[in-house]
């Protein structure tokens, strides 16, 4: 297809003879000297010193796609949701799937916990889903979120990663012994990101059209089927091609090989939530499938690759704080605590005016007048009053999630939940044990031998020790299994 011609010109419009030439003077002897009236060099150079925007501290690598999410079950007695309601009805969807602990060079096929985020532009204001590719998390304490992702990163002296820090984290936070039993099982390496599970982790509130409310779990299950790589194959597909999963994705979608995923709920009434304790908001643990079966609501397709990566992906903003009405958060501490420090990062990242950025405009009309200037703004309300409550401004309340439904869930004579520590005790290792016991088979228990172990050869023998202790609180026989292996690998 040929190409209409088009002229080269300055960032503000002026026309320039060629961009590839800066203006010099000859100078005697030979050579020559730019000059500040060089309005080219200059902006080019300037332009180009800061052309990066700081990168996200973690989940900085990733692979993103537009496509659609369609209603295919009713489930308006749920929620009044719009985006939720009507079989049939589509809603416009950005998603996201990342590493977690590599910087953004790193390998997609390492052995780490997936970001699965999903960004819905409903006709409400924009509905995120921010989770993992597992169903649980490694802390259920915020204030111990920082501190996990830096044993999960780069040593601060050698800048290198370092499986010593990572062990001494998780041994003195045994809560998160349930993830890493699904980190170091197959799932910990996709063989593709079309064929990864997404869950949004923490519990919500849908709130019905009558006023009442369920607690609910979001899933993303992949209609491609599941898919996993030994960590061998990882390895080597890390060393041949480092962006394999990214070009994967890419490649598939241009060839039109659309990947699907089906959404679903588990729903909770509070009436059941009072019996189960504190573990309805504790996100180191599932809830049973069996108690709580998966409900379909609808399908995602994702169809269009991105026209330009830093413009719609790497300057894409998720936040689980956004919701629309019939959705609103429960007393999960992690989830509270996210709900600020995810759009924290992207005001550090891309300043005050993220939403105004193409991969975050709500399509929904936008009314926030007391919330403007700063850099980058696009969209400034004119001389409407920067204040609230102006009688010059006529107004109509909005429905608010938040305002419909309680948030003083009392259980167990009276404890509120979320408000205070929850001990480790063994019920933090009941559902590891389960996992298993009763889901892995012996293939996957030696796997899981394989790869914890030798993550532990080259650590000191009382975190060693420590780790097998961990493990053998989930069964005896894992602790027998991994000294066992670590005995083994000690004789070669």
């Amino acid at each position: 297809m040929t190409k209409t011609p088009r002229q080269y010109t300055l960032a503000e419009g002026q026309p320039l003879l060629d961009p590839a030439v800066a203006t010099t003077l000859p100078t005697i002897g030979g050579g020559s000297l730019t000059t500040l009236g060089d309005t080219l060099l200059i902006e080019t150079l300037a332009h180009f010193n800061r052309e990066r925007i700081p990168e996200r501290v973690v989940h900085a690598k990733a692979a993103g796609a537009w496509g659609e999410f369609e209603v295919t079950h009713d489930i308006s007695h749920l929620t009044t949701a719009k985006f939720l309601n009507g079989v049939g009805k589509k809603t416009p969807v950005l998603t996201r799937i990342s590493t977690t602990g590599g910087e953004k060079g790193s390998a997609d096929t390492v052995r780490d916990v997936r970001g699965f985020s999903v960004k819905f532009f409903t006709e409400e204001g924009n509905h995120d889903i921010v989770g993992n590719h597992v169903p649980v998390f490694f802390v259920r304490d915020p204030v111990k979120f920082p501190s996990l992702n830096r044993s999960h990163k780069k040593h601060p002296q050698n800048n290198c990663p370092d499986w010593t820090m990572f062990w001494d984290f998780h041994a003195n936070s045994p809560e998160s012994t349930h993830t890493l039993m699904h980190l170091f099982g197959s799932r910990g390496i996709p063989s593709s990101l079309r064929r990864i599970t997404g869950f949004g982790i923490h519990t919500w509130k849908l709130l019905g059209p009558d006023g009442s409310f369920n607690y609910c779990k979001f899933h993303f299950r992949p209609m491609q089927g599941i898919g996993n790589l030994p960590s061998a194959e990882g390895t080597r597909l890390a060393g041949v091609n480092s962006d394999y999963h990214t070009q994967e994705l890419f490649d598939a979608i241009a060839r039109k090989d659309y990947p699907v995923w089906g959404l679903y709920v588990q729903v909770m009434k509070p009436e059941e939530a009072e019996k189960h304790g504190l573990s309805v908001f504790d996100i180191t643990k599932v809830w049973s499938h069996k108690d709580f079966p998966l409900i379909p609501v609808g399908k995602m397709t994702l169809n269009k690759n991105p026209a330009n990566y830093f413009a719609e992906i790497e300057q894409a903003a998720f936040s689980p704080s956004n919701m629309v009405p019939g959705i609103t958060f429960s007393p999960d501490p992690m989830l509270q605590a996210r709900m600020f420090a995810y759009p924290d990062a992207q005001r550090y990242r891309l300043g005050a005016n993220y939403t105004h950025l193409p991969s975050n405009r709500p399509i929904a009309p936008v009314y926030a007048p007391y919330q403007r200037d700063g850099v980058t703004t696009q969209s400034n309300y004119g001389g409407d009053p920067n204040y609230v409550h102006s009688m010059f401004t006529p107004v109509v309340p909005g429905q608010q999630s938040a305002q419909k439904v309680r948030h003083e869930e009392w259980i167990k004579g009276g404890v509120a939940l979320g408000m205070n520590a929850i001990p480790v005790t063994d019920e933090d290792f009941v559902q590891p044990r389960a996992l298993w016991r009763d889901v892995f088979d012996d293939a996957e228990r030696k796997t899981w031998i394989s790869n914890i172990s030798e993550t532990l050869v080259a650590l000191p023998k009382e975190l060693k020790t420590a780790v097998v202790d961990m493990f053998s609180k989930v069964d005896p026989e894992i602790g027998k299994m991994l000294m066992g292996k670590l005995n083994e690998t000690a004789k070669l």
